[in-house]
């Protein structure tokens, strides 16, 4: 069975269409980067698949749970990180891991497995015990990936993870999202980065006025020919 299934989703606004008549479907441990920029359709289509919208037509499920019908049952399976991770400024990253691991259920983890999934993370040991408010974006997206790794989650949901990193960050951040694929964890990402695209996706699906233009096999391409197929689509920046 596919980890998430959407079939011929479509969103509107009044006459305007967020998303036309959508089809994707991943399996667990894959990554998937829904690439394109502003308007595309990306966050609309993200917050069909959290339950945070309802679609106008078509279907949204995760595993066998119907997302519009059962979204709190979904959200149970998923994680999501957003552009910038909300977490308590006045706690300390592991104060933050396990504060929300706490709400969703877990508050019976033990010490050693919620330092395992910081650790997993990424997240310097030395900053494990600091406050919130001195980490940098990338450091708090790391916290956000360990909160994931604690609750288990089948699915992690990003958007725009690594807008405002700099480059040594983004790149972490891209190794680390292929770690946890490679553990099983299905991954989708909304992106308007098509290098970050090319780095951490398995397939790349280019979005232009809410439909699905053109699917990509990033492995198979270079960086040179990943912008080939998104100028082809969009034309040249001015």
């Amino acid at each position: 069975m596919a980890l998430v299934n959407l079939t011929e989703v479509s969103k509107l606004y009044g006459d305007k269409a967020a998303v036309s008549s959508l089809s994707l479907k991943f399996d667990p441990g894959e990554v998937l980067c829904l690439l394109g920029p502003n308007g595309a359709g990306k966050t609309t289509t993200l917050k069909m698949l959290l339950g945070l919208e309802k679609p106008s037509s078509g279907s949204v499920s995760v595993g066998d749970v119907d997302v519009p019908s059962r979204p709190d049952e979904a959200r149970r399976l998923m994680a999501y990180i957003p552009e910038m991770v909300a977490l308590h400024e006045r706690f300390s990253g592991m104060e933050n891991l396990r504060y929300f691991s706490a709400l969703v259920g877990g508050s019976d983890l033990s010490s050693a497995h919620l330092e395992d999934c910081l650790r997993r993370s990424g997240l310097e040991e030395e900053a494990w015990g600091r406050r919130l408010s001195g980490y940098s974006k990338g450091m708090r997206q790391k916290v956000g990936v360990a909160i994931a790794l604690a609750k288990a989650a089948q699915l992690l949901v990003l958007d725009e993870p690594t807008s405002g990193l700099d480059p040594k960050a983004a790149f972490e951040f891209a190794e680390l999202i292929r770690e946890v694929g490679a553990q099983g964890t299905g991954v989708i990402m909304a992106t308007h980065d098509l290098f970050r695209a090319k780095d951490m996706g398995d397939r790349v699906i280019i979005l232009k006025d809410g439909k699905a233009v053109r699917e990509l096999d990033p492995k198979a391409m270079s960086y040179d020919e990943v912008e080939s197929a998104y100028l082809g689509i969009f034309g040249e920046p001015a």
